[in-house]
């Protein structure tokens, strides 16, 4: 498994550290922190971009020059491009277009995404398979009733979510759930104590996260619908 990661989360907000001594070096917090999040994933190879993340939308950090908003598109293409060149893998999984809450990051990677396929596709050569990640409207309002029911914020639950209809693939992962939350536990600088995902129950969490939803965007849907496998129809199930 290969994770491409765009920039290095440079203007993120900062927890259970000091901001005046890590904001400098925050870049190299972070990529340890993914690191160390990958290994508990079995993420084989972990690859940059080498943007500058653009934090939220309308911020200054957007204007500047090195962040992933202002690469253009065909540059940020190419770089992508490079490494699925040398990777060819037979599944590729990206954010939806609006990038699941509307981080201008995220909503760039999912254009990038889909540049450098098609760009890799003239030159002939195309994955099996390309996944959208999707959250089901259904499931987000089923996660804010329960957080509610669990005293925990649920305004904080801000996302909007992909139509139902539209998800083509629903891969259980509840035997999962406690390595998901010790990989996010990782992230020592992103974790904010009194943040959702901190709080909520142990059921709560796997109700929102034991289950994973896509969207296939290029290929061919295996015989079950939905899907319950990525791999469905692609050289023998995984």
């Amino acid at each position: 498994m290969v994770l491409v990661t765009c920039t290095r989360g440079e203007e993120g907000e900062i927890h259970n550290m000091d901001e005046a001594s890590v904001r400098p070096r925050l870049a190299e917090v972070r990529t340890e922190e993914l690191r160390r999040a990958g290994e508990l994933l079995g993420v084989d190879r972990q690859a940059f971009l080498g943007y500058r993340d653009s934090g939220m939308a309308g911020t200054a950090s957007n204007q500047h020059p090195e962040s992933f908003h202002q690469a253009t598109l065909g540059a940020a293409a190419e770089r992508l491009a490079a490494i699925v060149r040398e990777e060819r893998p037979e599944v590729v999984v990206t954010y939806t277009a609006d990038g699941t809450y509307g981080h201008p990051d995220h909503v760039r990677a999912h254009h990038v995404t889909i540049a450098a396929l098609d760009l890799l596709e003239r030159e002939g050569w195309r994955p099996a398979k390309l996944y959208l990640h999707g959250i089901p409207r259904s499931q987000l309002e089923r996660m804010r009733s329960e957080a509610a029911g669990q005293d925990v914020d649920a305004s904080e639950i801000q996302l909007i979510g992909t139509p139902d209809e539209e998800i083509t693939t629903v891969v259980d992962v509840r035997d999962l759930a406690d390595l998901k939350r010790r990989a996010f536990a990782a992230h020592v600088s992103q974790n904010d104590p009194a943040g959702v995902l901190h709080t909520m129950a142990a059921q709560v969490f796997e109700a929102a996260f034991g289950t994973e939803h896509f969207v296939l965007a290029r290929g061919a849907r295996g015989e079950q619908e939905p899907e319950t496998s990525l791999w469905e129809g692609v050289g023998g199930d995984r």
